[in-house]
């Protein structure tokens, strides 16, 4: 128990000493993504718009694809989500790798690499919040319970979201250490995966008894990322206070796996050493 103890405070010391360099790491971030471009910052917010613009355009007006409420407003709230985790994995997955050189060098806790990472992304995600918001109010008279008090829940939602982030994380990046072929694999899993969540269509696209629609349901009901969208979604546009279930469901699955993915990065994070 007492080794639980110092090892806990050990953790804690070592977390608020190198939390000046996570800050530093996240701003080095910020200023490699947005060198020499003329609009900086705004390219956070202005992303988001045109794509959400394209994108309506295509599965909206031109492929007919129905949802509750309207189209754009739909599709950005949930695509902000899912972006902020894609973004904040693929980047993690290659954290320790891109910092041999300094890992080689000098002691720093290595979980720092990519929870920098994820950091990093829940920023940029926060930027692009200014999208959904304006997109939201420049549709209001299609969203009939915006604005509500629910949005004051968004925080939760995404911050169960980020538990689950952290852990895919820490799993990834220790993984990639020994297994670079994941680098290449996670890119075709993550195609797949956006579309079994529904970003730009609804669940209630595949009802029916056929067979097929029941696996693609079932497939669905088992992905993290539907709950986290549709938790965030309900809260923002739909006024809807998610019940227990729901946040049962999405702190569970988020907090079981920020255990999993933390207790395999301290397990195999003394062999790194010999892989980077």
């Amino acid at each position: 128990m007492s080794n639980k103890k110092a090892g806990s405070k050990g953790l804690i010391s070592d977390f608020k000493r190198f939390t000046p360099l996570l800050q530093n790491l996240v701003s080095k971030d910020f200023k490699v993504k947005y060198r020499r471009s003329v609009l900086g910052i705004a390219w956070s917010v202005l992303n988001p718009l045109l794509t959400m613009l394209v994108l309506t355009a295509v599965f909206s007006k031109m492929l007919r694809i129905q949802v509750d409420g309207d189209f754009a407003t739909y599709y950005i709230v949930g695509a902000s989500l899912w972006n902020f985790f894609a973004e904040a994995t693929s980047n993690s997955m290659t954290s320790i790798l891109g910092s041999a050189a300094l890992i080689k060098k000098v002691y720093i806790p290595k979980y720092i690499f990519p929870l920098e990472k994820c950091l990093f992304s829940l920023v940029s995600f926060s930027l692009s919040l200014v999208a959904v918001f304006l997109v939201m109010i420049f549709r209001s008279n299609f969203l009939p319970a915006f604005p509500s008090f629910t949005i004051l829940l968004a925080p939760v939602a995404i911050f169960y979201c980020f538990l689950f982030v952290c852990g895919m994380s820490l799993l990834l990046s220790a993984l990639t250490v020994f297994f670079r072929d994941i680098i290449h694999l996670y890119s075709v899993l993550l195609t797949m995966w956006m579309y079994m969540t529904p970003v730009f269509y609804q669940i209630s696209m595949v009802d029916g008894a056929d067979p097929v629609f029941v696996f693609i349901r079932n497939i669905i009901r088992c992905n993290p990322m539907y709950h986290y969208i549709n938790y965030f979604r309900n809260v923002m546009i739909y006024g809807v206070v998610p019940s227990l279930k729901d946040n049962l469901i999405c702190f569970g699955v988020g907090l079981a796996v920020l255990a999993l993915g933390w207790v395999f990065f301290r397990k195999t994070e003394k062999k790194f050493i010999l892989h980077i």
